[in-house]
């Protein structure tokens, strides 16, 4: 190896290793973020947050570039989060009325345990942002759960047409009457509404069964 291969060796070393040491400090500084907006509430300011990081704020914005990267970069964290929480949870489950209650229950345990960054990340104003990250968010948990339904419909001998927009229905369903649910202090115990809830939604797939079934039904449609 060349004196010259050996420069270009070590300068690309370097490089890696200070992308890795980088990108491990940005984790970091989310994490303190995250343990500011859960301490602080959701609408924190961003010198108060910095404060309580423990950093200034020129060195969040140095791994950050401003506020808004900031926000974005915890948004994205908590809306995986929830993708985490929802999507095995749904996944594992073999019965087709536990589909919806384990999507329903999911959810809400996550934000009732996480109420301050559901906040943040549902409700936070004014901050450009290359993607929405929520939007991303219910993209995968619906695109999960169209594939189950999708599944069981098939199972049954029935088009799979229509999955996704049910699948999207569920979420979109179920992120509301959350919405509403923490709003209002949690008037009813989650057992209860998650309860609620998946006996409303399960009428989703029974409606089609029943559909189904029935001269000129939605089978005759499909």
């Amino acid at each position: 190896m060349s004196a010259d291969d050996e420069t270009v060796n070590s300068a690309d070393g370097r490089s890696k290793r200070w992308a890795h040491h980088r990108e491990r400090r940005r984790e970091e500084l989310i994490d303190a973020v995250i343990a500011a907006i859960r301490e602080l509430g959701p609408e924190p300011g961003i010198d108060a947050v910095a404060a309580h990081a423990g950093v200034s704020k020129p060195v969040l914005y140095r791994y950050f570039t401003d506020k808004s990267g900031v926000w974005e970069a915890v948004a994205r964290r908590a809306a995986a989060a929830v993708v985490e929480a929802v999507a095995p949870a749904v996944a594992a489950v073999g019965e087709d009325r536990e589909v919806v209650t384990a999507a329903v229950d999911a959810y809400l345990a996550f934000i009732e345990n996480d109420p301050h960054l559901y906040r943040f990340v549902v409700h936070q104003r004014g901050i450009a942002r290359e993607r929405d990250v929520v939007a991303d968010a219910i993209d995968t948990v619906a695109s999960v759960l169209a594939r189950i339904l999708g599944d069981r419909l098939r199972a049954l001998g029935l088009d799979s047409g229509g999955a996704l927009p049910w699948a999207y229905g569920i979420v979109g369903y179920v992120q509301t009457v959350g919405d509403w649910w923490l709003r209002h202090q949690q008037p009813i115990s989650r057992e209860a509404l998650a309860e609620y809830l998946t006996t409303l939604l399960w009428g989703g797939m029974e409606g089609v069964r029943s559909a189904a079934d029935t001269p000129g039904g939605l089978a005759a449609k499909l």
